[in-house]
């Protein structure tokens, strides 16, 4: 093969030449030299890639933060498909040394030897914790935080709770006297001035830890010391003597718990227990105070199971006679034969997660056969209504209760039926079928510090006296919290049948029209004309520490036959009216240790509260001082 003339001869021996000395350039330069060394391994710090999972700890062994190339990941939204991942390189990270303390270690001479500390919560007073007595929030030994001796510890709760009001109520006119001698018509001068003071003193000695499970022993004490007043512009108001005027003053010492608690066995590893309490304690039979809410005497045995999930109370309670003006326990008295006996379950997060619900069966066994006035020398049993004889009765309440959340909606629901039966009914004076029901709702939603509120309450009531059927509903004692309790005029209120007979058509903070003489001494009345209330409200957390509250509530008689038989006064119109309030509440620590409540309510009434009262408009106006240690 012929080759090619420029590449023979002396032009080959030039061009060898040059290349070399070109090679030799080439690789004596920096940046080739780094273009031969390998590239560095990328890492990617991903720890949920099971991939790298091996390789992703953030902490190299020496102790530096090791350098990462991070994933752009882009996934379908629907399928969930990874589409495409691209690295990322991190920002280079400078790497500081480990500081060590230039304090020496101790050495095996130095270490003390082990002392011995009475228990645990004893700890803290090596450290320098002092023990305030008078401080509720830090260290304190009166307030349960470490034990008096061994494992029993001591905690002390006290409450002031003042109330001063101002108030119209319809009065009548006295029997034998009357502060206004020119007065003809049988209602009075309405206007009325309140004070009450109480003083909770609340003394618990228990023993055990109660962080995870309920105390071994709990002996807990209640004394509440009470002192009231009130001034009426009517004589007979405030006591059966005209002599005693128009104003009343009076002091009393409650007991409103005093009992024993013993635990007696835990029945899972998660601490569900049984437990039982003997002795004068507190119970409320629903989330509202609905249908009985007392502190009676009696025997609880009560527990859980499934982690908490189910709750359980078998109880015995009897009634207690109460102090007439203060509404408190009066222990001189004998217990009343009105006997209290419940069983009840609570289930947690059903039917939906958020959401108690409470099945329940309450038997109310009455046998009062004496007559009974109270200490301002009125009869209170039998009730002055109807034939006023003295009168027994059973009665069993089966009820449902729930109380919780579905998703933003915040629910109360209260469910009874009242089946028993009456000896001796208040109008016909013969055996009577009970046969009566209640219901309840009250719903609300947050909207960030606004809460509105809708409420619903239906109490049967009675269309026939004499029919040997009881139809109207009543509570066994109520205490309801619902529709604005603590402000409504028409629930705060007990408002007087006169001239129907010396009973109340409802009582002081209570929502049924049951007709009875007081809710403190009076037996249950299942002749009644029920109640109908619908209503709405609105709570507006203007402050963590100020809150106002509004509320508007329709009422009305269910039936109106009642009424008309107590009055002999036809065609009784069923409107009671509107019951309008407002409320501020002030909590200048944010705390619940001072509350301050200013509230006002006006009920504009209908027709059927005129028909009863004539046409007025009565108001409250309350303040309540709440301080609590």
């Amino acid at each position: 093969m012929a080759k090619h003339p420029s590449l023979t001869g002396p032009a080959l021996a030039g061009f060898s030449a040059l290349g070399l000395v070109l090679l030799l350039a080439a690789a004596t330069s920096p940046g080739a030299a780094a273009a031969q060394e390998p590239e560095p391994e990328l890492v990617y710090c991903d720890d949920l890639d099971p991939r790298d999972r091996g390789r992703s700890t953030r902490r190299r062994a020496g102790g530096s933060n090791r350098d990462c190339t991070y994933r752009e990941v882009t996934v379908d939204e629907e399928t969930g498909e990874v589409l495409r991942e691209v690295p990322v390189a991190a920002a280079p990270r400078t790497v500081l040394p480990r500081r060590y303390s230039s304090i020496p270690r101790p050495t095996a001479e130095q270490y003390v030897e082990l002392v011995p500390i009475p228990d645990r919560w004893r700890i803290v007073d090596s450290l320098g914790y002092e023990d305030n007595w008078w401080d509720p929030y830090n260290q304190n030994t009166i307030k349960g935080d470490k034990p008096i001796h061994d494992d029993w510890f001591f905690n002390i709760i006290a409450i002031s709770d003042s109330v001063l009001e101002l108030r119209e109520v319809p009065t009548p006119v006295g029997g034998q006297s009357t502060g206004d001698p020119g007065s003809l018509d049988v209602l009075g001068n309405t206007e009325q001035y309140l004070f009450n003071q109480n003083l909770a003193v609340e003394l618990v000695y228990y023993k055990g830890d109660t962080v995870f499970r309920p105390p071994d022993w709990e002996f807990r004490f209640t004394p509440v010391f009470n002192y009231n007043y009130t001034e009426l512009d009517e004589i007979l108001g405030v006591n059966a003597d005209p002599r005693d005027g128009r104003t009343r003053s009076d002091n009393h010492v409650g007991i409103q718990a005093a009992f024993v608690d013993k635990h007696l066995r835990d029945v899972s590893d998660r601490y569900d227990f049984d437990s039982v309490r003997v002795g004068i304690q507190p119970f409320s039979s629903d989330f509202r105070g609905f249908l009985f809410q007392d502190a009676p005497f009696g025997v609880r045995l009560f527990g859980t199971r499934d982690n908490n999930r189910f709750q359980y109370n078998l109880a015995w309670f009897r009634r207690m006679e109460k102090d007439t003006n203060s509404g408190l326990n009066d222990v001189s008295e004998r217990l009343r034969d009105d006997d209290v006996l419940v069983a009840n379950v609570y289930w947690q997060d059903f039917p939906k997660l958020g959401f108690f619900s409470q099945a329940s069966l309450i038997y109310n066994r009455n046998r009062e056969d004496e007559v009974f006035y109270d200490t301002n020398e009125f009869i209170q049993r039998p009730a002055s209504v109807g034939e006023e004889r003295l009168r027994e009765y059973d009665v069993y309440y089966l009820g449902y209760n729930g109380d919780g959340h579905f998703g933003r909606l915040n629910l109360t629901t209260s469910l009874y039926v009242a089946l028993g039966e009456e000896k001796d009914a208040v109008f016909s004076g013969r055996k009577s079928d009970i046969e009566a029901f209640f219901f309840a709702a009250e719903s609300s939603m947050d909207f960030d510090w606004i809460r509105p509120r809708l409420s619903f309450l239906y109490g049967s009531g009675d269309d026939d006296p004499f029919d040997g059927k009881s139809t109207g509903f009543d509570a066994i004692f109520e205490n309801p919290q619902f529709a604005g309790a603590d402000t409504s005029y028409y629930i705060r209120q007990g408002l007087p049948l006169i001239g129907g007979g010396r009973v109340a058509l409802s009582q002081r903070n209570g929502v049924l029209n049951s007709l009875r003489s007081s809710k403190e001494h009076g037996q249950s009345n299942f002749t009644n004309p029920g109640v109908f209330l619908l209503g709405g409200g609105v709570d507006l957390d203007l402050l963590p520490e100020l809150r106002l509250s509004f509320n508007a509530n329709y009422l009305a008689f269910a039936e109106t036959e009642v009424l008309e038989v107590a009055r002999q006064q036809a065609n009784v119109d069923s409107e009671i009216g509107m019951d309008l309030s407002a409320a501020v509440i002030w909590r200048p620590f944010m705390s619940q240790n001072v509350v301050v409540r200013l509230s006002y309510a006006q009920l504009l009434s209908g027709q059927g509260y005129k028909d009863l009262y004539g046409d007025e408009d009565p108001y409250s106006l309350l303040c309540n001082v709440i301080l609590t240690f």
